[in-house]
């Protein structure tokens, strides 16, 4: 199914995403011994799941406490989250790194067009630290099919990035800086310097660091240290394979392979249609998710607008999450 799978999702198009979603829906309830459990425990038939909302949506902490698999593998690579200390972390069991670079490349490609035009600075301390970054992976693919010279990691050199960000500007290179939000906060502060040729993008992640700030307050203190207009914004996660980008104002659009929807934060198992703007908790659909589990709860609350925009506001609090606790026992 994989090659074919990779092909199909890549070029879906908008009406062909349901068809796909329930078929691959159908293809983890058959292989997928720890979804299959889950979706009998709340009494769903799949015979009978015929739209999005109605598939059952796994709980993302699942991936802290069980292998999640569909089918028989021996993995290839294993994701994982960083956490505090002391804390679980989840764990995302990889059969073939090939689908989640075909995902992000055409990811890329689809927002910020051929990557061989910028030079790609990565400002993530903390995650090359840890060692086994899904996001450190994806970053340094940039790096690596960029080929510009400049191209390449910085741990706490903040002195040799601004120096570096100097001479790009100076010849006008188109730049893209993609940082760990404390880590960007951090340089903000130590050096100021106004950037026209180089697209800031935040990937969220204060890590207990800082406080914990809105985005717009974090996108407010970035712009006017660097005198952009805009700053950019990823969305992804460990458990993922796809991501979402948002390019002003928080207002995230997904890759075409990945959809998003909003549950009750009473009630988990009502989820509203696809394409129905509002405000819940929320679910996520990705598709390249072939080898893991493509229906997930997440635990973050979030706002879909009527353009199918999303913003993410924040974590769920333990009252919002008594639901998906439940789900869970």
């Amino acid at each position: 199914m994989e090659s074919e799978w990779n092909h199909k999702i890549l070029t879906l198009t908008d009406a062909g995403f349901e068809p796909a979603a329930l078929e691959l829906f159908r293809f983890q309830y058959e292989n997928n011994l720890l979804y299959r459990q889950y979706t009998d425990l709340l009494r769903i038939d799949p015979l009978k799941v015929r739209e999005l909302h109605q598939i059952p949506f796994l709980p993302i902490r699942f991936f802290k406490t069980n292998e999640v698999k569909t089918g028989n593998f021996q993995a290839s690579r294993i994701f994982e989250s960083s956490g505090t200390t002391g804390s679980i972390n989840s764990r995302h069991l990889i059969n073939d790194t090939g689908l989640y670079e075909d995902s992000f490349r055409k990811g890329f490609e689809l927002f910020y067009g051929n990557i061989k035009d910028y030079c790609i600075l990565g400002l993530l301390p903390s995650y090359l630290e840890r060692g086994q970054s899904s996001l450190v992976y994806m970053v340094n693919d940039w790096i690596n099919n960029s080929s510009h010279p400049s191209s390449g990691f910085y741990l706490y050199d903040f002195e040799k990035l601004r120096n570096t960000l100097l001479e790009l500007e100076a010849k006008q290179q188109p730049t893209i800086l993609i940082g760990v939000t404390f880590a960007l906060i951090d340089f903000a502060a130590t050096y100021p310097i106004p950037l026209k040729y180089t697209t800031i993008i935040e990937t969220g992640g204060m890590k207990g660091r800082k406080k914990e700030m809105l985005r717009a307050e974090v996108h407010d203190l970035l712009k006017t240290a660097f005198q952009l207009e805009n700053v950019h914004s990823e969305y992804g996660m460990t458990e993922l394979l796809s991501q979402a980008y948002a390019k002003s104002e928080g207002k995230f659009r997904s890759v075409p392979w990945m959809k998003i929807l909003l549950r009750d934060e009473e009630d988990p198992l009502h989820v509203l249609p696809q394409g129905q703007a509002g405000r819940g908790a929320v679910n996520i659909i990705d598709l390249a998710n072939l080898h893991s589990c493509a229906f997930l709860a997440t635990d973050d609350a979030g706002r879909i607008h009527p353009n199918q925009e999303f913003e993410i506001l924040g974590r769920l609090d333990n009252s919002d999450l008594r639901g998906c606790s439940l789900l869970t026992e």
